[in-house]
Order: structure tokens, then C-alpha cells, then sequence
């Protein structure tokens, strides 16, 4: 898939850092959603895989420099870590448009987590905006360990004064079926 999307891109001449999206069936096919030629809400999950700083590159290419590696470079690191596909990560939301003014938000310190909560005081959610107000993103040496990184995160995650995803976060961590997504 990987070197599909290589591919795809270098056919239309793009040079630059970007991201294909592709959804999956049941029996493995995958089928080209969207190309977005902007640094994605997850590239968190792509630089903690890969290695690579992909704002570095972006603000290179804007400089007119040449990107630091070319796609023969990109490889997945070789531990298990967490990937957008596989290992459960999370944004604290609101549901969808509920402008509201948060008292409060702390980012967990756990092991192998990343947060970027921006509501770290009192702020304003907007109708307007994009609701989000950060990413929590875990990774361990496998599956069960990033799971559980995530869910000692999202117990130590307070968000007070606006609805977040946070609880179904919870729900969908305690559930045997995605526990058991390969």
C-alpha cells in the first residue's frame, strides 16, 4: 500500500510531505479514499512510527528546500509501536459544535503517551471551529501495553466545563472486540 501511494503521488509530480487515506474491507482490499497534501490532525502517530519529524520537512519544502529524505528513507520503526490503523489513540472533543468554556484540563504523564491538549485553562470551544482541543496518542512495545498506557491516560486526563469523546474513549478501550484488533 505503502509503495502504492509512493506511486501515486510521484505520477502527479507532488513533491512534498502528504498523506493518502485508504479504507479497508473485511477480507484485506483496500481502496484509495483522499489525498491531503497538509500535515494531518495524526501525524503524531506517523512520526512516532517512522521516526521522522514531518513538520520539519513541511516547513522545508515551504522554504524552498529539498526534503532531508526521500520515500526509499520512510520505513516503520522495527519495536511495535502505535499506528492510526492499530493501536488506539484519542482526541478530547466535544461530540460536534457545543461552544463552551472549559475551567480546566490537565495532560496526563504517562509512559509512552503524547499528549497536545490545548485546554490547559480556561478555554473557549467555538461553533465555528474545530472542536478539537487535543490529541492523546499511546504506544508500547505491543498492543496490550499501548492499550493500557491509554487507559491509565484517560483516567488521569480532566476536562471540566465541556463535553469530550473522553468516556467513549473509555467504553470502546473496555470492549473484548477492539481489544482484540489486529
Amino acid at each position: 500500500m505503502g509503495e502504492l501511494a509512493a506511486n501515486g503521488a510521484a505520477s502527479i509530480g507532488y513533491r512534498n510531505a502528504g498523506t493518502m487515506e485508504f479504507l479497508f474491507d473485511q477480507d484485506g482490499s483496500f481502496y484509495f479514499m483522499e489525498m491531503n497534501t497538509r500535515i494531518q490532525v495524526e501525524h503524531p502517530v506517523t512520526e512516532e512510527v517512522t521516526g521522522i519529524d514531518l513538520v520539519k520537512e513541511q516547513i522545508l519544502v515551504a522554504a524552498g528546500e529539498p526534503m532531508s529524505l526521500t520515500q526509499d528513507d520512510v520505513e516503520a520503526g522495527t519495536a511495535t509501536r502505535s499506528s492510526a490503523a492499530s493501536t488506539p489513540r484519542t482526541s478530547s472533543t466535544t461530540s460536534g459544535p457545543a461552544p463552551a468554556r472549559s475551567r480546566t484540563g490537565t495532560s496526563p504523564a504517562v509512559p509512552g503517551c503524547a499528549s497536545t491538549a490545548t485546554c490547559t485553562r480556561a478555554t473557549r470551544s467555538r461553533r465555528y471551529y474545530d472542536s478539537m482541543i487535543g490529541k492523546l496518542i499511546a504506544h508500547g512495545k505491543d498492543r496490550a501495553e499501548a492499550l493500557r498506557r491509554m487507559e491509565i491516560a484517560l483516567e488521569e486526563m480532566i476536562v471540566e466545563g465541556i463535553k469530550t469523546t473522553i468516556p467513549f474513549h473509555r467504553l470502546a478501550l473496555a470492549s473484548e472486540k477492539f481489544r482484540r484488533v489486529t
